[in-house]
């Protein structure tokens, strides 16, 4: 059990006895991580007077990136699409056009079978809802080494699952396929494993590109055929913000149908795509050659939803499903995508113009929200602190030497100024690091 867990509990029982026995072993064992992405973000939020570069928003001109075509409109709505309930789910015009979207993206899934999307309260609760259909206490969960700290609460405390990780990138400063292949077949004694893919990935920004997804569905494939039962659930958060060479498609395309063993799961949303993030607007989709199958693990999912939820947001639904429909929706959608991969290609001329090279290697990006350096000998967490308290800067630690940056909620013409306090952060940090050992 997490330290945290613990202090909460002793907590608990000591305030009251009597409500710690109501506890159930998921209640336990849940905490907030105080050392996290959102207490970080908390933290800046109240001290990041300059630039905060911690949360996974866009901004634009002081304020949330949006699209015209939500902003104009929050009022122009009949009262029969904002009050009443929605379906459980969701409204079957915006499950239907979403299922259009796929198929526009990812030409591929035109020759596969794959469910309607079913409308989630974002995409945490999709990955929730495929935790709790799929995930058992003892089950492997395959991540890579760089991910998404909410993964070990959904899978591993929530479900009891336990976290298998992999190198995220190999020697070349590429996706680690060999190692995500070898971790699966480490699974054959169990019989099975989820295995979660997030690209692009957050928080390294990277996407693979198409050879290195043919090695990853190879891998899936030949774990498959060793007689693993695999559910593979793709995080699709941030799809669409392809800036470079990298993969267009998801890989739910791939996967989808590939072999009895294989079960694909596509987890996605407006949320990010569309930069509505308070929206919470997500749809999880499920790959099966059987439609009788689909329609089962549908019901399935809605009986999950009626536990928990009952049903999404109606008003958001109509917000998002209305302004997909606006002819004005692919041009600002491709608007706000330009300003997104200015602003990723002016961090990359930054950090390989070498003048912070002294500091900081960076993980190779391509695309989405975030990018993250690797120092070379700061401490992560004392760069965080120092850029926090005296520079007013938000930014996100994770582990020793990585430091994430959001380059997404930073103006084109802050990044260079952004970086280059970074660095002498940065650079004060190893003096006082040299300081202390000369002692």
């Amino acid at each position: 059990m997490h330290s945290l867990a613990e202090q909460l509990n002793k907590t608990i029982y000591r305030e009251n006895p009597n409500i710690f026995a109501m506890l159930s072993k998921l209640g336990k064992e849940i905490y907030f991580p105080k050392v996290g992405i959102l207490n970080q973000s908390a933290e800046a939020k109240k001290k990041a007077s300059k630039f905060n570069a911690t949360i996974g928003i866009a901004l634009e001109n002081g304020e949330p990136m949006h699209l015209d075509v939500f902003q104009q409109n929050l009022s122009a709505y009949s009262p029969k699409d904002l009050y009443p309930y929605a379906p459980p789910a969701g409204k079957p015009e915006l499950r239907s056009l979403w299922r259009e979207k796929l198929l526009e993206e990812s030409p591929s899934l035109k020759e596969k079978t794959f469910s309607l999307p079913v409308v989630t309260n974002a995409l945490t609760h999709g990955l929730s809802i495929a935790a709790d259909l799929f995930a058992d206490e003892g089950d492997s969960v395959i991540l890579p080494d760089k991910n998404w700290e909410n993964y070990e609460l959904t899978f591993g405390v929530r479900r009891g699952a336990e976290i298998t990780s992999y190198t995220f990138f190999n020697e070349n400063g590429g996706f680690n396929a060999e190692g995500l292949r070898q971790t699966i077949l480490n699974q054959k004694e169990k019989g099975k494993a989820i295995v979660l893919l997030n690209f692009p990935n957050n928080p390294t920004g990277y996407t693979p590109n198409k050879e290195e997804a043919a090695q990853i569905t190879a891998a899936i494939e030949e774990g498959a055929k060793e007689g693993i039962k695999l559910v593979v659930i793709t995080d699709d958060a941030y799809y669409g913000l392809f800036f470079e060479n990298s993969l267009k498609e998801s890989l739910f395309s791939e996967l989808s149908n590939i072999h009895p063993n294989v079960l694909a799961l596509k987890v996605d949303g407006s949320t990010k795509e569309d930069y509505v993030w308070g929206f919470r607007v997500g749809f999880l989709t499920f790959g099966a050659e059987s439609e009788e199958l689909l329609q089962a693990l549908e019901q399935k999912t809605l009986g999950i939803i009626r536990a928990a939820t009952s049903s999404g947001s109606h008003p958001s639904q109509t917000f998002v499903l209305e302004a997909m429909k606006s002819p004005e929706y692919k041009k600002q959608k491709e608007e706000k995508f330009e300003v997104m991969k200015r602003r990723a290609n002016k961090v990359k001329a930054l950090l390989d113009s070498g003048k912070f090279e002294s500091a900081w290697e960076y993980y190779p990006f391509n695309s989405g929200y975030f990018m993250c350096l690797k120092l070379k000998t700061a401490n992560a967490e004392k760069v965080r602190t120092l850029l926090l308290e005296e520079y007013g800067i938000g930014t996100i630690a994770l582990g020793q030497s990585d430091l994430r940056v959001a380059f997404s909620c930073i103006e084109e013409e802050d990044l260079e100024e952004l970086y280059t306090l970074i660095y002498e952060a940065a650079k004060k940090v190893e003096e006082q690091q040299k300081e202390a050992l000369e002692k």
